[in-house]
């Protein structure tokens, strides 16, 4: 009882302290149009408020005001197109499992921190999730009145399966006005919950954490069982798969009381949606006590654990696992409260080690939740969402520090430890059992004899920002395997085919090995071998540990961007296996028979304590990408002029020394189609004209791109902006068939101009005759 009471006075002090920090707290957007990528000006001018409706580097940003969500005002907003996401959520992802769940309720700075910057931004150390594995609804959360998800949280939760829902709240005294005018009627109630419902569908994203943290009377909820009612229907209707969770602080009488479990006082709401998040102050027994006021829906049950420690259960933060064991044991679901403490309090020795090391507690307590590969095409490049530098098909593009996770691939597990049990092999007529140390282990005691691999963000990669290095020793002239992804995959009666690219030192060989299951469980291991000098010597070497073995039909060397460093080797294989289902991809270390036993001729004799091992050789590989399709899944792309490319809302601003800035906003669409599904995503370029290299600009995933403040030097004629198209699986299209705008610059000679879009500010050229398609897109000629 001591406990207890002690948890609800630290919980009500903390809505003191909050409604406190309310009357000084100011949360500001920059509404200039200065590019966000360059330092700005010291002022002791306080920045212009925020206009939503004044073009601007896009932003996302919440939604504040009552009467804001009532008008639909952010609908008339420059940032809403941007704001859009763009992938669905994935087809390989069905209705909730019957299981006990994950929630993860991200709260971190207040939100919209570097994950504002929808377009992107340059702290390469921003903050990410990648264990979407691990986790089956995400919710995005902050005390404004409607928060809504930036895109990229929804973007890459989608791609790994997992729901992502906004946050209504109503708190403090503003809460308390802002609930009087929902609540005022019945009809009130329905337009509001439609508000909501339509911002979600319209956003891509998948429901509501609803939020009522203010004290009521006992006649309004009436009206917020019907808001709650109504929002969770028109949702259902708008959304299919969405969910509404109920968050535990209004009870049935209007009370303000966190009740940390479900009981008779919360239960009228939990009755009406899809869900109740438990309030994170509950005691052992409360899980099992809310099962059975549940029933049948005691997986509907998220019960909270706040990861910064605040009177939760178990104490949070390195021992969050104690609270996760319990509610695995009762059999409810977890909702965890803010994992951004990791990166807040930032833990050592670095945010990946830690992040890595933290999410293995959940792991180990909870297990995976989510499967992938479960469709084709499947492409992963591993990227997180941030790095030191850009690359496109093996050429590296910038050396810009960057961050937005719209650009998150599949991400790889990270599992606690991975044994080698599927076959035993044998060397010298001994027979090994490998322990292999997996993706950026996080045990404190790695084995000594695996080959440690890190997700590398410093050395250049094949695509994205990121490649998945292995470097060490392998000893006993045995092979190491770290597991990646594991899948759920039906295989029909085509091929499957396979690209991957590695980069090696040469001896250092990198395949995949493919595990299937049929329908009876009977396990096939299927060896995908790396191009090596001796094909027939592989195939004996592997024989008697592999069910099959492949190797490569086609091997493609890309030419080195230095001399000193090894260039990428793009890799290609194909294998049919009707009735089986592709459950994990491993990534085989290994070397040549003959390769090894050049190395060991050549060592020569040194003092003991500084020779290797007989047997054993040093490893250094990376993979850089993996693609799996079927042939038909080739991509072809259409021509340039299948796409129609306008500009929009330029702006010239003069500059020094006869420079100028310029912004716009470029959009494009395909003629005669919807081509979300085929290209998910463009990387966007400039070419000034004459003579300069084509620049990286950065990566759109709408069909939209807004250019802010470009320097444009006074030799520069015209401007031709490429907007690069790429496919689900990876791969893109050649910049010289892209699609295009160009503009020619302001005050430059010209033969015509863009009809639509720049007549006002070049009104100067009317009267000129134009001759073009406004179909081609860019300047007329």
């Amino acid at each position: 009882m001591k406990k207890l009471l002690l948890s609800i006075i630290n919980r009500e002090t903390l809505i003191q302290l909050r409604n406190l920090l309310k009357s000084t707290q100011h949360f500001f957007f920059s509404s200039s149009t200065m590019n966000h990528h360059q330092e700005s000006n010291q002022t002791d001018d306080p920045p212009p408020p925020f206009d939503p409706l004044v073009p601007s580097t896009p932003i996302s940003y919440p939604i504040k005001l009552l009467q804001d969500l009532e008008s639909r005002s952010y609908f008339d907003s420059f940032h809403y197109p941007f704001n859009i996401s763009s992938v669905p959520l994935s087809s390989g992802a069905s209705g909730l499992d019957d299981r006990g769940r994950i929630l993860v309720c991200h709260d971190m700075e207040g939100g919209y921190v570097d994950d504002k910057w929808v377009q992107g931004g340059t702290n390469e150390e921003a903050y990410a999730i990648w264990h979407w594995y691990l986790m089956d609804v995400f919710v995005y959360f902050s005390h404004n009145l409607v928060t809504l998800p930036p895109p990229c949280w929804t973007n890459a939760a989608h791609i790994h399966g997992v729901r992502v829902l906004g946050t209504f709240i109503m708190e403090w005294d503003e809460g308390k006005v802002n609930a009087d005018k929902l609540l005022l009627t019945k009809e009130s109630a329905q337009m509001y919950a439609e508000r909501l419902a339509e911002l979600a569908a319209a956003l891509g994203f998948d429901g509501w954490l609803i939020n009522m943290e203010v004290q009521l009377d006992v006649a309004q909820i009436p009206n917020l069982k019907e808001f709650v009612s109504h929002l969770t229907k028109t949702m259902h209707s708008s959304v299919p798969g969405s969910l509404v969770i109920w968050y535990d602080s209004v009870t049935k009488d209007g009370n303000l009381s966190w009740q940390n479990q479900l009981n008779d006082e919360n239960k009228p709401f939990f009755d009406l949606c899809d869900g109740i998040f438990v309030n994170y102050t509950w005691e052992e027994g409360y899980p099992k006590l809310s099962a059975t006021v549940a029933g049948e829906r005691k997986y509907d049950v998220y019960m909270g654990i706040d990861v910064f420690g605040r009177g939760t259960y178990g104490g949070g933060q390195w021992t969050t696992n104690v609270a996760l064991d319990v509610l695995k044991k009762d059999d409810v679901s977890a909702a965890i409260f803010a994992p951004g403490w990791v990166y807040e309090s930032k833990q050592p020795p670095d945010f990946q080690t830690a992040q890595n090391r933290w999410w293995g507690l959940v792991e180990k307590s909870w297990g995976i939740l989510q499967h992938y590969p479960k469709v084709l095409p499947f492409y992963s490049n591993f990227d997180q969402g941030h790095g030191y530098h850009f690359s496109v098909d093996g050429g590296e593009l910038s050396q810009d520090p960057w961050n937005n996770i719209s650009r998150q691939s599949f991400q790889v597990r990270f599992p606690n430890r991975v044994v080698f049990l599927a076959k035993k092999f044998q060397y010298d007529n001994l027979t090994s059992l490998l322990v292999i140390q997996p993706v950026l282990e996080y045990s404190l005691d790695p084995t000594p004899k695996s080959i440690p691999a890190i997700v590398d963000f410093k050395e250049a990669s094949y695509s994205g920002g990121g490649n998945i290095s292995f470097k060490g020793t392998l000893e006993n002239r045995a092979y190491s395997t770290t597991i990646l992804f594991q899948g759920e995959l039906p295989v029909k009666d085509l091929p499957i085919h396979l690209i991957y690219s590695v980069k090696s030192d040469g001896s250092s060989l990198l395949g995949l090995s493919l595990e299937f299951s049929s329908t009876t469980n009977q396990r096939k291991s299927v060896f995908v071998a790396s191009q090596g000098k001796t094909p027939l010597l592989t195939m004996n070497q592997f024989a008697s540990k592999f069910d099959k073995i492949i190797m490569p039909f086609q091997v493609k060397k890309l030419e080195r961007e230095n001399r000193t460093s090894p260039g990428w080797i793009i890799q290609e294989s194909s294998i049919t296996m009707n009735g089986y289902r592709l459950t994990e991809i491993h990534v085989v270390c290994y070397k040549s028979e003959r390769d090894l036993r050049e190395f060991e001729s050549e060592q020569a004799p040194l003092s003991e304590g500084s020779k290797l091992h007989l047997g054993s050789s040093l490893f250094d590989a990376s993979i850089g990408h993996i693609t799996i399709r079927t042939p038909e899944q080739n991509q072809n792309f259409p021509p340039s002029t299948s796409w129609v490319v306008d500009g929009e809302l330029i702006s010239w601003v003069s500059g020094s020394q006869g420079s100028k800035t310029v912004s716009l906003k470029i959009v494009w669409r395909l003629k005669g189609g919807d081509n979300k599904s085929l290209f998910p995503k463009y990387n966007i370029y400039v070419e000034k004209q004459p003579g300069s290299a084509v620049e990286f600009l950065s990566v759109a995933r709408v069909e939209a791109f807004y250019v802010s403040d470009l320097v444009v030097s006074s030799g520069i004629s015209s401007l031709k902006f490429i907007i690069q198209v790429c496919g689900a699986d990876g791969a893109s299209q050649k910049l010289d068939s892209s699609p295009a705008f160009t503009l020619n610059v302001e005050g430059k000679q010209q033969r015509g101009f863009y009809r639509e879009h720049i007549s006002i500010e070049m009104r100067q050229f009317e009267g000129l005759e134009v001759v073009g398609s406004r179909e081609a897109g860019g300047v007329a000629h």
